[in-house]
């Protein structure tokens, strides 16, 4: 049975710096069992980063769209799993305002962090949050997933221009705040190819290059991923080969 001393213990061996930016992808279930269950997981992350700025996606764009419009801030729920869920609505957590792709952030620097996202019309744009990862120099731990669960790099997809990742047209979706505010936020979509079903193949790519290196928390295996060294490599990658995560491209 996993503890949360065991889990932060397993964080130091893996070496991710607790002063700085840490955005998280997961799956609950692959940790196996650990005692206070997902409270107790999401206890660990924040005790270990306390120092730093602990981040979490909280993703709706499997509901949010144009027949279902509004986003409600402090309400909707993320599509993306338990550990999301709980952790946008723990105290002092800042979530971002951006419809479908938002994020939850906790610690230093996260109303800044998570600011000004529902100016832009795509999921990803360089000056928001997932631009700001980059900008931060960011890890980002995918636990028990694998790197067609990192967003990121379709962050990296949409600052390259590769065409046909999105719509042309926008929807008119719309935040909402706590005070009932309402902002218009027009935007785009993914669109085309399942693109991030493929995001696999540059697996071991980026562990030759050093961006990322594979570990394990709880039972789950882990990998540690550099954001701007992911971006560096991936962005050289898209640029000889926009096509590298089509069907069409059978090896990275």
């Amino acid at each position: 049975m996993h503890t949360k001393e065991s889990l932060i213990e397993q964080l130091k061996q893996l070496g991710i710096d607790r002063e700085g930016t840490l955005l998280i992808h997961s799956s609950l279930k692959s940790m196996g069992p650990v005692e206070g269950g997902a409270d107790t997981v999401l206890d660990a992350f924040t005790e270990y980063m306390k120092d730093g700025l602990l981040v979490f996606p909280t993703h709706t764009w499997s509901y949010i769209n144009a027949d279902n419009p509004r986003f409600y801030v402090d309400r909707s729920p993320t599509c993306i799993g338990i550990l999301t869920e709980l952790f946008r609505q723990r105290p002092g957590v800042v979530r971002s305002w951006h419809p479908t792709h938002s994020v939850a952030a906790l610690g230093r620097d996260a109303v800044e962090f998570t600011s000004g996202d529902h100016r832009f019309d795509t999921p990803c744009a360089r000056g928001s949050a997932w631009g700001k990862l980059l900008d931060r120099k960011a890890t980002i731990l995918l636990v028990g997933v694998d790197l067609r669960r990192n967003t990121f790099i379709h962050g990296v997809e949409e600052w390259v221009d590769i065409p046909g990742r999105m719509t042309d047209g926008h929807e008119q979706l719309y935040t909402v705040l706590s005070d009932g505010t309402e902002i218009a936020v027009p935007s785009r979509r993914h669109c085309g190819l399942s693109w991030s079903q493929h995001f696999w193949k540059v697996d071991q790519v980026l562990e030759d290059a050093g961006a990322m290196y594979k570990g394990q928390l709880g039972e789950a295996v882990v990998r540690v991923c550099d954001a701007a060294a992911v971006s560096e490599v991936i962005t050289e990658m898209l640029k000889a080969n926009p096509d590298l995560f089509s069907d069409n491209n059978p090896l990275a």
